[in-house]
């Protein structure tokens, strides 16, 4: 038999490869001549760096770039070693986890360190990028990841503004004489798991800003600072940024991405599948296995889970989900198209116990589902 092992991580517990490692062992304890194939995957979030680097080769860069506030820090990102492939986290140089709680406050953050590792990538000689642009500090629509690549914002004076969100508002015009010239011949793909517009009630700031730390007087300069941004965009680059899903996420970084670098927003989980060559793993398989921490309701807003259920969907292949807990109706796994769906928990405990023994609780669940498999073949 050949099974496919896509796990997202166990938060806190498990990493994907680790759960592979105990799946396997449990299932080669019933059928010790399976095929299975390891892919490991995540849909954007922590950790998706340690995924990337296994499937493209990778190797870490290291820089000095600029944090949100302007302060120099060391941020990496991985490029591949035939040095033409760069995956990039946001949140490494314009993340809330470079900032103290008390430093939070997206009227003064800036995306220019995410700029300024694009552009080091670019220098390298990279031609295909994939951004990651969740856990960011930042409300500034781009313009900070803009600036470091030579675009440039002006007010009403010609002055050329600080990329902050604060200063949204008075943009009145982008000049891109000065643009990176090899910006043009690389192929840009953000991991955007969100369908946020960029400004009004389920935009950037009015959903986001409040856990960045602006006030509610803020987010209101911050949304109507967006709203105005849109329309210089839109006269500049004849884009209606508000009408693309996703504009809004990271702060405005959807709708920067796609002006400033002709970038095209796509799944998290979907770009990781694509490195993996997933779909020509799922060739011949007779189940595909995933799982992660907890199955909800969320699992369909753009998790892993549910990118593999797709993938199984098209090729044919049943699925099943091997999770630390349960939290869905027998209709709801059925709307999502599980086969088969379990929690590896077998005893009451805390849940410090049950991270603790999740390795030799998920080998358990492997044997099980392995030998049912077995008796219902034979």
């Amino acid at each position: 038999m050949k099974f496919v092992l896509a796990p997202d991580k166990y938060k806190g517990s498990l990493t994907g490869h680790e759960f592979c490692d105990a799946v396997e062992s449990g299932i080669k304890r019933v059928f010790p001549d399976a095929e299975i194939l390891k892919k490991p995957l995540a849909d954007g979030g922590d950790g998706t760096i340690e995924v990337v680097a296994h499937y493209l080769n990778a190797h870490s860069i290291s820089l000095e770039v600029t944090d949100p506030l302007f302060r120099k820090i060391k941020a990496d990102y991985l490029l591949s070693d035939d040095q033409k492939t760069a995956f990039i986290e946001m949140s490494e140089a314009s993340g809330y986890k470079v900032l103290a709680k008390d430093e939070m406050n997206c009227m003064h953050t800036t995306s220019l360190g995410t700029g300024e590792m694009i552009l080091d990538a670019i220098e390298k000689g990279a031609k295909n990028i994939v951004l990651g642009i969740g856990g960011s500090a930042t409300n500034d629509g781009g313009m900070g990841m803009a600036t470091a690549l030579g675009y440039e914002f002006l007010d009403k004076n010609g002055t050329s503004l600080e990329p902050v969100g604060k200063n949204l508002a008075n943009v009145e015009e982008i000049r891109r004489d000065n643009v990176h010239e090899k910006l043009k011949g690389v192929k840009i793909q953000v991991a955007c798991d969100v369908n946020n517009p960029l400004y009004g009630e389920n935009g950037a700031a009015k959903v986001y800003g409040p856990q960045k730390g602006a006030s509610p007087e803020e987010v209101e300069v911050l949304d109507n600072g967006l709203e105005h941004f849109a329309a210089v965009v839109q006269s500049t680059f004849g884009v209606d940024v508000q009408q693309i899903p996703g504009a809004g996420a990271a702060g405005g970084m959807g709708a920067g991405a796609v002006v400033f670098l002709n970038a095209k927003l796509t799944s998290g989980v979907d770009l990781v599948m694509q490195l993996a060559n997933f779909d020509e793993a799922l060739a011949d398989a007779d189940w595909i296995i995933t799982g992660e921490g907890q199955l909800d309701g969320q699992t369909f807003s753009g998790k892993t889970i549910a990118g593999v259920i797709q993938s199984a969907k098209k090729k044919g292949v049943p699925i099943a989900a091997f999770c630390g807990s349960l939290n869905i109706s027998i209709s709801e796994m059925q709307t999502m198209g599980l086969d088969y769906a379990v929690s590896i928990l077998n005893q009451v405990g805390n849940l410090e116990d049950a991270k603790a023994k999740s390795s030799e609780n998920l080998e358990l669940a492997s044997y099980n589902f392995a030998h049912l498999l077995q008796q219902v073949k034979a």
